[in-house]
């Protein structure tokens, strides 16, 4: 069985769950929802394994009727060990469809305390609109009256939020669980490695539990892609290729602006040009409730915005996961020369655009990084609570890192920083650089506001130039328990 890493928190926070079940003998329900290849099934399934409890794991077909579905669910039921006397279940679904089927799960639960999972809900809602509807009933007047927890997965996060929304019949059942990428310092557990290597893995991997399973521990970002650029069915390009299939499976507007932020076109103007067709730039009218669609619905754009005393402008966007961010500017293409026999082309395509692609798609990480440092009190500044940065319209100059209090219109600055993620140190005039346009940051104050410099190479400058100086392992270090 492959090693399960991480996910302390999410599995404690479920065991507390079943705790809370074996004291009360009344039922809880969780809905997790994350991106495809985030690993909800297999956090579950660990769950399942070492609770040691009876349980139920379901998981729906796309496509499937409401027939073929609940004999489905039937067969998963009978082959479990569920239920108290597996003589008593029906030999076929019932004409009732998952009303029916759901009695029968109820009647179906043991005494003791009961695990029930129900995978790829969204699937079982596109074919019975009513079925959570049907479900609320049953877990109303059956299901919650008995020691179960029961999970429902999906990955469709719209869908997933729309199942416990105010307006829909399950809302205020369930607990919500949304399950992100493993974290930088899970990922340097999984790949056995550290600092800045650590950190290409992740960038690389987005810190998708699948793809990191593949990367042979210890082995650096240059040599583990140098085998897989020759791999045309490598994780790398299969698992973010079919992300974009299973979303966006026709190449509409929708498709085109991913494409378009994920190239690093990041500014509203840029994206309604190079998202735009034979008949011009996408118009405003279509562009604005896309990028909401995409950033709010599906979550798989970020919306970054200025970060100072005053706010401003331009919003600019980018792919939330790195992986598929990856995959569009640089890996698409290396995966077309690995289908056509020229893995060294792919490799070599891959390493003159690769320096430049990690200086900026690093940002994020480092400024979550930095603010999860602040929570645990490793900055001097603990009042922190978000870090962005900030630009003008004319991004110049542009301030990589802002400590605030709140965002987007800070109260309070509390530090500027700059990024530097070549192979040079951070030196002297780097330092000038950052205190030349940090000046222009509305909010910031001489007297008051921090300096901060975070560099994959190190520091040259005289101590005390800068309140703090990270390096790849503080990067690292800021997500350890």
């Amino acid at each position: 069985m492959a090693v399960f890493v991480g996910r302390r928190t999410e599995l404690s926070l479920l065991t507390r769950r079943l705790d809370h079940i074996s004291r009360n003998g009344t039922g809880l329900s969780v809905a997790i929802r994350g991106r495809r290849q985030v690993g909800k099934s297999r956090l579950v399934q660990e769950l399942c394994d070492r609770s040691g409890l009876p349980y139920l794991y379901f998981t729906a077909v796309k496509g499937a009727s409401i027939t073929e579905s609940t004999n489905q669910f039937l067969s998963a039921l009978a082959d479990s060990d569920l239920p108290n006397d597996h003589a008593l279940l029906p030999t076929s679904a019932p004409p009732g469809g998952w009303s029916d089927m759901l009695r029968i799960l109820a009647g179906s639960l043991p005494d003791r305390p009961c695990i029930v999972v129900l995978d790829e809900i969204p699937w079982l809602t596109e074919q019975d609109d009513t079925f959570d509807g049907q479900l609320q009933v049953v877990w109303d007047r059956l299901l919650s009256r008995r020691p179960v927890l029961l999970l429902l997965l999906g990955s469709d996060l719209h869908m997933m939020q729309r199942l416990t929304a105010y307006d829909r019949p399950f809302y205020g059942r369930a607990d919500n669980l949304v399950l992100g990428p493993l974290n930088l310092a899970e990922t340097a557990t999984a790949t056995g490695l550290t600092g800045s290597d650590a950190i290409d893995a992740h960038l690389i991997t987005g810190g998708l539990p699948g793809t990191l399973l593949r990367w042979p521990t210890g082995t650096s970002a240059d040599d583990h892609l140098r085998v897989e650029c020759a791999d045309p069915a490598s994780p790398l390009f299969a698992v973010p290729e079919q992300s974009l299939a299973s979303e966006f499976p026709n190449p509409d507007v929708a498709r085109r602006v991913l494409e378009a932020v994920g190239g690093d076109t990041r500014a509203f103007a840029n994206i309604a040009s190079t998202a735009g067709g034979r008949g011009g730039q996408v118009p405003s009218g279509t562009l604005s409730p896309l990028l909401r669609q995409l950033t709010e619905d599906k979550q798989v754009l970020a919306a970054d915005q200025p970060l100072s005393t005053s706010g401003g402008k331009p919003t600019l966007y980018r792919v939330t996961d790195t992986n598929l961010r990856l995959y569009l500017a640089i890996f698409r293409d290396v995966h077309n020369l690995a289908r056509r026999g020229r893995p060294d082309a792919g490799y070599t395509l891959f390493t003159n655009r690769w320096t430049s692609w990690r200086g900026r798609a690093v940002e994020p990480l480092i400024r979550t990084s930095l603010e999860q440092a602040a929570i645990i009190g490793a900055l001097p500044w603990p009042e922190t609570q978000v870090v962005g940065g900030w630009w003008n319209r004319q991004f110049n100059p542009e301030i990589d890192l802002v400590g605030a209090d709140t965002a987007p219109v800070a109260s309070r600055i509390h530090f500027c920083g700059s990024l530097k993620w070549l192979g040079k140190p951070f030196d002297t005039h780097d330092l000038r650089q950052l205190q030349n346009g940090a000046a222009q940051v509305p909010g910031f104050d001489p007297d008051r506001t921090g300096l901060i410099a975070v560099s994959r190479s190190g520091t040259d400058l005289p101590d005390g130039a800068v309140d703090v100086a990270w390096t790849p392992d503080d990067v690292v270090t800021a997500w350890q328990p």
